[in-house]
């Protein structure tokens, strides 16, 4: 599934920099922004925090910013969190164009179940591709259904969106299946406990 536009924004214009007038804004409900690309002076604004809280969940957030009645395409680049509450402190924001090609990594979710008793590591939680600015895949599936152990899928494997060009290293591991350690070494337990059992039958039908 491709993202088109996420929401229209009305974005504020801001003079005033610093980190006290930017804790200002947050408590007055507001993110501070900067937008950049195409060549252009970066322009510093103030969005609206709940409903750019919830747009940025999603990865490659795609938002039309109204500045002063002028629309200004943007994808968030960068979204900076405070480390322990976690609070959105500031957003990057990349000018794009309509079908303009822009670099986004993406993630990449795992679905299907893998052979009974071995598990499916994501080596690689996202991939890079060069897709159209409004033609942004949410994820890259990667279907690990019947797997068995030491199968392993690289970059190069994934099945990509139309009109997505992949930018990483073709053979890079995104996805290896293999038997848990614990779950081997209960098999070697049982094996050894069945040799044991074997044994000790034959020294008694020796007997």
């Amino acid at each position: 599934m491709s993202t088109e536009i996420d929401a229209k924004v009305h974005a504020e214009l801001r003079e005033n920099f610093g980190k006290g007038f930017a804790r200002r804004l947050r408590a007055a409900g507001q993110i501070p922004a900067v937008i950049y690309g195409h060549g252009t002076t970066p322009v510093h604004v103030a969005l609206p925090g709940h409903q750019v809280s919830l747009l940025v969940r999603r990865a490659n957030a795609l938002l039309e910013l109204d500045i002063d009645g002028k629309d200004h395409l943007t994808l968030v680049k960068d979204v900076q969190r405070d480390p322990v509450r976690q609070i959105i402190e500031h957003i990057d924001l990349l000018v794009v164009k309509k079908g303009e090609k822009i670099h986004v990594d993406v993630p990449v979710t795992v679905v299907g179940e893998p052979f009974a008793g071995t598990i499916a590591n994501l080596d690689a939680s996202t991939v890079s591709l060069e897709v159209e600015a409004t033609h942004i895949p949410e994820h890259v599936e990667v279907d690990v259904e019947g797997l068995e152990d030491g199968a392993h899928v690289t970059a190069g494997d994934l099945k990509l969106p139309k009109g997505a060009s992949l930018i990483t290293e073709p053979e890079t591991l995104v996805v290896a299946i293999y038997v848990p350690t614990a779950t081997i070494a209960a098999d070697d337990e049982i094996a050894e406990a069945d040799a044991e059992v074997a044994a000790g039958q034959s020294e008694e039908s020796a007997e």
